[in-house]
């Protein structure tokens, strides 16, 4: 996890509750909590709009090979 210990972890959780409080522990952990799901949704989101913009080129590029044939197989019949 970004390398980081348990030592190091410990010292940043005492820093934030020196800094913030015991009160607004809790209210921050819900709220970063809430932000990386939201982070993880939209990039889930990209990575699926990217795998069906993939999908459609792949099959867009298929279509074209057997037009292509289509045609080269026309041109060889007449």
């Amino acid at each position: 996890m970004f390398g980081l210990g348990p030592a190091e972890l410990i010292l940043i959780l005492v820093i934030a509750l020196v800094i913030f409080g015991p009160a607004k522990l809790p209210e921050m952990g819900k709220a970063l909590g809430s932000g990386i799901k939201e982070f993880k949704k939209a990039t889930s989101s990209v990575k699926d709009e990217m795998r069906l913009e993939a999908a459609d080129d792949k099959s867009q590029e298929l279509a074209d090979d057997k037009s292509q044939e289509a045609a080269d197989a026309e041109l060889k019949k007449g």
